[in-house]
């Protein structure tokens, strides 16, 4: 199976000494990734012959080599064999071919994740620091004369969070990501086996994980449900967050000279609170959410206590105790004769009793182990947290500070992050729903019949007369429609959650589709109506969730800040804010601006709002004030806002960020970045590292005005060419519905959510997500790039200011990090697409006049974006400034082609089949396959 070929030169591409040099020095660092992709193909190899027989490996090894000589060696005749014998496999053959390859994607990603690992390492032995990394970020402070202390007082009012979401693009079961766990564990032990006897027992032990990979089902059978994408999401907090993080603060402690530091980052969730669009979540699935949450950290604390209390084993008769200690063992209900004299076991074990009736209390389920009963359930983890302190005071007090860093130390820290909450659940839902919800009450309570009716003035002037009222608006025994039974249900829920696992449970409330103030003012009154505010807006009212308003669209974008100066311009509301936590979160939706308006216009319309904002809250923070935090629901692809972490903070608009920052991840890329725990802390340290600098070492001064007039004109005329080609071309949606794999995707059982909010093909109907995700399969990758290109050209024109204009913007390029981080993003979309592969797809169009028009369109603008972009960066070839990604990209293709070119197969003979043909099944599950390969091979393709 999969070995790696290099790309050959031609005699006249002899490379000078010096480039010689800088090539074998890069094939030396890559030898080990190399070594462990060839191990792991071998393997997959070994075990698809003995699975599936001589033949089936046989097939899969000429596909395989036909494709590499097609993609690295140029070989056009390679490309025609591959050709005809991709089209002339059976069913089974497909099916076969299409896991082998997509499972190989699978394991060289593996491999890719533990060579990171690996040359982070050596670096950091090597003392060279890393870009992203917090040595490097602390370095840079150190050189900016930014001292020890002035970073940990910055720290003492931050709040980072990333946010995990169940966007339907995460196409692997948790059955495959726990294997695969396993081979990234068994691939990473590797480099410390000395003997051939270790070496052959870690093979074997591999052979058997990539065995139980091929055995196991790829892909669900059941809509993937609530309970499910809840669990998924559990699998990394214990895999990663619940240790990662407590690491994390160490590093930045000492980082700091031992300045103590707060838990300003923590994690938050939309699993089970997000209802946007998704009509199985309901008040049940949030109760579950948090009690699954509730359970997972508890019984994390209760593994910790259990072994803390093995390695305390102190006797009293050789180490004193403080009284205090002394004290918290004589509570304690063990009076186990053989630990008399060890007063941290026997405190340790009440300790445990009491988290113990703690998780009964809070979740109903049963500790594992009891030594004694479970017992006095603890109130909340400030409780827990001061036992633990008396345990850490008396060990420092008796000279036995060595043992509390090991797990002590790190459980305190989890303890102060993850509380008995784990994680704070966001809850989201649309605008329409909660006017839906007001109309009817206010209809029901005979206060007006037709709130739909009134113009925006109207309702803010009902809406504030409401929250200055004491009284309910329910009418008792009134019978109200499913929709306002389900909405008020969540509300009333989020006040028992909040008063069961406490106030970092539930803080945030994200409206959808936030477009004037109304929309604010009618969850504030639903707040009301349940109990989550109390009191009226002229007698100290507060509220228990922050009101969080969420602009998608350009037009949203355009508008945010002028919605919240009318809304903090209302009599009671800045004072109300400040009452209730002086917080203001506001999200701002890269995938859903980025659909309506192109990638340029998205990012620059998001650059503009963030500055807008900004002074619209900067007369509000003056002290005691209200600290604006942007939310960023940022994707896995460029399209969707995605792209590194790092560089997406740094490129953020000066005063914008200020140590707050949330942002979303999702679908495939939470597992990429979070599924391994060691890349996992990696990840959470970035953000960190950005955001200290976006902070510290931004600079204040807005972008030059050449620049910002430059940008602006270029989002126009790239929002022109966008909306041109994708709502205004007659046919476009009937292409795209017909040339990407968006209604096979729809079909896959990879989210609880339908792909689209309503029941139509209209583009603007559908989630930006599976938009997207369509674009990326087939490899056209659209919404990263479309439009550029055009506005580029236009921009530059052709008369005489043409070469001033082009400088202006290589300028840009080197000075400005938001046109830099775009462009570089921009970079990297265009490298993974291949409009040699999205031709094929055209084939699937039935009208064949249609297809070739629209796609020659779309193939004239990805080559003007290509032009526009070596023009300005002066870079020829794709990724030169990035030569790893360039490699593992080089080297992935040739094995994800042949799962493109069956999936175009397989998705004619699926378009084209007899109902009640019993291979319907097999050709369905087949492309269902080559959609979780390519989006393995690409990696963030959601």
């Amino acid at each position: 199976m999969p070995r790696t070929t290099s790309k050959p030169r031609s005699p006249s591409d002899t490379p000078s000494p010096a480039s010689r040099l800088d090539a074998q020095d890069a094939a030396a660092k890559n030898k080990p990734l190399v070594d462990d992709i060839r191990l792991l193909g071998r393997i997959l190899g070994d075990v698809i012959r003995e699975q599936e027989g001589k033949e089936a490996f046989e097939l899969i090894e000429r596909v395989r080599q036909l494709s590499v000589a097609y993609r690295l060696k140029k070989d056009a005749s390679a490309g025609r064999v591959l050709d005809r014998l991709l089209k002339n496999l059976s069913g089974d053959q497909t099916v076969s071919v299409i896991r082998a390859f997509s499972y190989f994607s699978h394991l060289a990603n593996i491999a890719e994740d533990r060579h990171h690992v690996r040359r982070r390492l050596h670096h950091e032995r090597e003392g060279h620091l890393q870009e992203g990394s917090l040595a490097m970020s602390f370095e840079r402070l150190h050189k900016a004369d930014i001292r020890a202390a002035d970073v940990a007082q910055t720290l003492q009012h931050a709040y980072i969070a990333p946010v995990l979401t169940a966007h339907p693009t995460e196409v692997q079961r948790k059955s495959i990501l726990d294997a695969e766990r396993a081979i990234a564990e068994l691939v990473g032990q590797r480099d410390e086996l000395h003997t051939e006897r270790e070496r052959r027992e870690n093979e074997d032990l591999l052979r058997a994980r990539v065995t139980q990979l091929w055995q196991t089902r790829m892909l669900r059978y059941t809509k993937l449900t609530v309970a499910d994408e809840i669990e998924n999401a559990l699998s990394y907090y214990q895999s990663t967050f619940l240790r990662q993080i407590p690491k994390l603060y160490r590093e930045i402690e000492e980082s700091l000279k031992g300045h103590e530091v707060p838990s300003f980052l923590r994690m938050g969730n939309w699993i089970g609170g997000d209802r946007d669009g998704n009509p199985n979540v309901s008040a049940e699935t949030l109760k579950r959410a948090l009690a699954r949450q509730s359970e997972m950290a508890l019984r994390f604390y209760l593994t910790e206590v259990h072994e803390l209390g093995a390695e305390l084993s102190t006797s009293n008769m050789l180490a004193p105790v403080t009284p205090a200690m002394h004290a918290l063992a004589e509570a304690s209900p063990d009076r186990n004769p053989h630990r008399e004299d060890e007063p941290y076991r026997r405190a340790l074990i009440g300790v445990y009793s009491r988290l113990a009736a703690t998780l009964q209390e809070l979740t109903g389920t049963e500790a594992l182990r009891h030594a004694v009963a479970p017992q006095k359930p603890y109130r909340g983890p400030e409780e827990f947290l001061a036992d633990l302190q008396v345990v850490a005071d008396s060990l420092r007090s008796h000279h036995a500070q060595a043992l509390i860093g090991p797990r002590l130390a790190p459980l305190q820290r989890a303890v102060q992050v993850f509380g008995f909450h784990l994680a704070t659940v966001d809850l989201r839902q649309s605008s329409d729903k909660h006017e839906a919800v007001v109309a009817e009450l206010l209809k029901v309570a005979r206060i007006e019949p037709d709130y739909n009716a009134l113009d925006e003035g109207a309702r803010r002037a009902l809406l504030l007369q409401l929250l200055n009222d004491a009284r309910p608006l329910r009418v008792r025994g009134a019978a109200y429609s499913e929709l306002a039974q389900g909405e008020l249900a969540i509300f009333e829920t989020a006040v028992e959650m909040l008063a069961l696992y406490g106030r970092e449970a539930l803080r945030h409330y994200i409206i959808s589709h936030t477009e004037d103030v109304s929309d604010l003012l009618e969850v504030l009154l639903l707040q009301k109506e349940s109990g989550l505010l109390t009191g009226t807006l002229d007698d100290g009212a507060t509220n228990a969730l922050i009101v969080v308003p969420l602009f998608e669209t350009i037009g949203d974008l355009r508008n945010a800040s002028e919605i919240m100066r009318k809304f903090y311009a209302l009599p009671g509301i800045t004072e109300l804010v400040k009452r209730s936590g002086g917080e203001q979160d506001i999200m701002l939706g890269y995938s859903d601006s980025n659909k309506d308006g192109g990638f340029f216009t998205s990012n620059w319309e998001l650059y503009r709002a963030e500055l807008a904002l900004v002074s619209v809250f900067e007369p509000l923070s003056q002290d005691p004030g209200i600290t604006l935090r942007l939310f960023h629901g940022r994707g896995g692809t460029v399209g969707r806002g995605g792209g590194p972490s790092y560089q997406a903070i740094l490129a953020q608009p000066p005063g914008t960020v200020k140590g707050q920052i949330r942002l979303t991840e999702q679908g495939e890329v939470i597992g990429s970045k979070y599924a391994n725990p060691e890349i996992g802390r990696r990840n959470l340290e970035t953000l960190v590292a950005a955001t200290l600098e976006a902070t510290l070492l931004h600079p204040t001064k807005s972008a030059p005005k050449a620049f910002l007039e430059a940008a602006a004109a270029i989002s126009d005329a790239s929002y022109a060419a966008y909306r041109a080609l994708v709502y205004e071309t007659n046919g476009f949606t009937d292409y795209f519905f017909s040339a990407t794999p968006i209604r096979e995707i729809a079909e896959l059982n990879i989210g609880s959510r339908p792909a689209s909010r309503k029941a139509t093909r209209a583009i603007e109907d559908l989630r930006a997500i599976p938009w997207g995700f369509s674009w990326g399969q087939c490899r056209v990758a659209l919404p990263g790039w479309c439009g550029f290109g055009s506005a580029i050209e236009q921009y530059l024109g052709s008369g005489a200011e043409r070469k001033t204009k082009l400088e202006l913007l290589q300028r840009m390029h080197r000075q400005w990090p938001f046109f830099r981080t775009l462009l570089s993003n921009l970079d990297m979309v265009l490298a993974k697409s291949d409009l040699r592969i999205a031709a094929r797809y055209v084939e699937l169009v039935e009208d064949k006049r249609l297809g070739k028009r629209i796609f020659a369109a779309i193939r004239a603008e990805w080559e003007r974006t290509q032009a526009a972009l070596s023009l300005i960066t002066g870079e020829s070839e794709r990724l030169q400034s990035n030569p790893a990604l360039a490699r593992s990209i080089e080297h992935r293709f040739p094995y994800l082609d042949p799962l493109n070119h069956l999936q175009v197969e397989l998705m004619r003979r699926y378009r084209q089949r007899k109902e009640g043909d019993p291979a319907n099944e097999r050709v369905q599950r087949g492309i269902h396959i080559s959609i979780n390969g390519i989006a393995a091979g690409l990696r963030n393709t959601g």
